[in-house]
């Protein structure tokens, strides 16, 4: 008994002395007002409890109507300002990367990987940011990347026969208008795991050539472990999600560390492949050559960053689609007429044209 009251002691004065810390070192750094919640977890579990729910906004109404519209908060394991300020936000947004530096909690930069494009800065994000760009505004890509948005959505939809009808799922998608970023699979409806699926399986053909078959939906099961680390309490001692997050990326990189070796091996025998990664291995970067390690965590930031925000849009456009009979007329005329065509050439331009149009009408999101 008195060996557990000696301990249970200790801890009660490290607790405090740790929280006596906290607050000395927060007023030496003048932070707005605010409250930091627990120790270590501090307000993670309300944000995330919120943002799991139809309407996420109150965590920052009530903390903004206590705090002010700029206030402190602790969540993933770090201090953090909020700001519901538009005037504020749109100071920061012209002044990044002069007065203020874009950067990650700690918990997602372990999950990223410390070469991740996300987490780079100056001249080397520059260069990879350009090699990105140029890739995706290549006539080769451009003129592919439709062929394939066709073979892998014609592929999927074959999986709906007989079983659930596109405007049904549409009008799923109409009484359950929310994002699906921090969704668990069960939460997610039929139309919003095909986006989710198609998104993934092309950004690995455009990254690394290949086509769905075992060994990408495989990787899609261990991303989807690590996207779902990007919103826990990321302490592994008592978060089993963030633990199988952990896991989950040192997979997917020895997953793709294997690739990357294989093309490497391949590009140096002069076979060279029209995606992402033949870009990474070649190019301006002959003599100055990106090890595998950065080159994996490249692709992963390039995986993770386009499977939630696009997958989003497609279902969202959808919704709005069946919304808007007019537009939604006019886009099935547009794709009788276009029956059977190759999507190159003034196709190319006509279905970019017609891709605008069904975006734009998913703005009002």
């Amino acid at each position: 008994m008195a060996i557990f009251v000696h301990y249970l002691s200790i801890l009660l004065i490290s607790a405090v002395i740790f929280l006596l810390l906290r607050a000395y070192r927060l007023r030496r750094l003048r932070l707005p007002p605010g409250n930091l919640g627990l120790p270590f977890v501090g307000e993670t579990l309300q944000l995330i409890s919120a943002y799991k729910t139809e309407n996420p906004e109150p965590f920052i109404d009530e903390r903004a109507k206590r705090h002010g519209s700029v206030f402190t908060t602790h969540v993933f394991g770090e201090p953090t300002v909020f700001s519901a300020d538009p005037e504020t936000n749109r100071f920061i947004l012209q002044n990044e990367g002069k007065l203020f530096e874009c950067s990650y909690p700690g918990s997602i930069s372990n999950l990223l990987g410390k070469h991740s494009l996300l987490l780079m800065k100056g001249n080397l994000h520059k260069r990879m940011h350009s090699l990105t760009m140029s890739f995706a505004n290549s006539s080769i890509i451009k003129d592919q990347l439709l062929v394939d948005i066709d073979r892998l959505i014609r592929l999927n939809l074959d999986s709906w026969t007989d079983r659930i009808l596109l405007m049904e799922a549409a009008k799923k998608v109409k009484r359950n208008n929310k994002s699906l970023v921090g969704l668990g699979p069960s939460r997610l409806s039929s139309e919003s795991k095909m986006a989710l699926l198609i998104t993934f399986e092309l950004a690995v053909k455009q990254l690394m050539s290949f086509d769905p078959g075992e060994w990408s939906e495989s990787l899609r099961k261990q991303y989807v472990l690590v996207i779902e680390g990007f919103f826990t309490v990321p302490l592994p001692l008592f978060s089993a999600t963030y633990r199988r997050a952990i896991k989950a990326r040192r997979e997917v990189a020895e997953a793709l560390s294997k690739i990357v070796k294989e093309r490497r091996e391949e590009y140096e025998k002069g076979e060279r492949k029209n995606d992402m990664l033949g870009a990474l291995l070649g190019g301006e970067w002959e003599e100055d050559q990106l090890s595998n390690e950065q080159i994996v965590d490249f692709m992963v930031a390039l995986l993770v960053a386009g499977y939630e925000t696009t997958s989003t849009i497609m279902t969202l456009a959808v919704k709005f689609l069946t919304q808007t009979p007019l537009a939604l007329a006019q886009l099935k005329v547009s794709c009788w007429k276009m029956s059977g065509t190759d999507f190159k050439g003034k196709n190319h331009r006509t279905v970019v044209k017609l891709l605008d149009d069904v975006i734009d009408t998913s703005l009002p999101w």
